[in-house]
């Protein structure tokens, strides 16, 4: 999907962007910019979209963004911004100077950003102590805030304890016109993705017959759009699932699935797991005297 590029307010006198954010407008455009991310998410739940990857987010994510890597993260349906609570750290590759790259002690740190250009979810012991150092970061001066920002590369390129979200995969940067088109279609099927969704509907949204609409689609996402249809549909699933509130085949039907079957050969095909698998997994990892 051909993102809109942001440009990152790096305040003057500094090298690199650290804010500590509980009420503002959390869920851009999708976006991408030079700059590393990285974002703990200390309060909120929704859907992100990371590159090609769409997933629920909620309370204590921790994960690093490459350069240029497109993202975007909308809130769950009902709530609003304040409900949502986030510390970022925006740098350039380069932001302490080109020269550090080239030191044989700092070889792990080009790799890192290699390695983040698909976006990194970090778990564990690595994840505790770099929150740890964001907290105190947001509010440190001078070389105590450049100490910070080594302290938390050093974990990040030495740990193993992370996911990759992301599939190696090119984009084009877009105009305006395209943004605003490619965020009519994300924020009606976000809308919409319970009821029946026809490509006249999502068509007519964006100004397009449906066989120019399908070739658009897929040209800008690598994907159909009732294949994007089903990931949302299953990510909210996913959601469902892991907060053990109704049964399978009742969110299946709260998610935009007319028949149960179906249901199953979707969820399989996206998560490599049957719903009951997926939701014995999460149970494991959370209480697994439960399972």
């Amino acid at each position: 999907m051909k993102p809109h590029f942001h440009k990152v307010p790096i305040p003057t006198r500094t090298s690199f962007s650290i804010r500590h954010d509980k009420d503002s407008g959390f869920g851009t455009v999708w976006h991408y910019h030079p700059e590393l991310e990285l974002h703990y998410l200390i309060k909120g739940r929704g859907v992100r979209f990371i590159g090609d990857n769409i997933s629920n987010f909620s309370d204590g994510e921790l994960i690093l963004m490459g350069e240029n890597l497109p993202h975007t993260w909308r809130v769950e349906e009902g709530t609003n911004n304040a409900s949502v609570e986030v510390i970022i750290i925006h740098f350039l590759p380069h932001c302490l100077g080109s020269d550090l790259l080239l030191l044989p002690e700092a070889y792990q740190i080009p790799k890192l950003y290699e390695k983040a250009k698909r976006g990194l979810l970090v778990k564990g012991e690595a994840k505790e102590k770099i929150i740890q150092l964001m907290h105190s970061a947001v509010n440190a001066q001078n070389l105590d805030r450049l100490i910070a920002l080594l302290s938390i590369l050093k974990i990040l390129a030495e740990t193993g304890d992370y996911e990759t979200i992301a599939s190696a995969h090119a984009f084009y940067k877009s105009n305006d016109s395209e943004t605003l088109r490619l965020n009519k279609i994300y924020a009606y099927t976000l809308s919409n993705y319970r009821s029946d969704i026809t490509l006249q509907d999502v068509a007519s949204i964006a100004n397009l017959g449906i066989t120019s609409f399908c070739r658009y689609f897929k040209l800008m996402t690598k994907k159909t759009y009732n294949d994007f249809l089903v990931e949302i549909r299953i990510s909210q699933a996913c959601r469902l699932l892991i907060e053990d509130k109704m049964a399978t085949e009742v969110i299946c039907f709260e998610c935009g699935f007319n028949n149960v079957s179906n249901f199953y050969r979707h969820f399989k095909k996206v998560t490599d797991m049957t719903p009951l698998e997926y939701k014995r997994k999460y149970l494991y990892k959370t209480a697994p005297e439960l399972v």
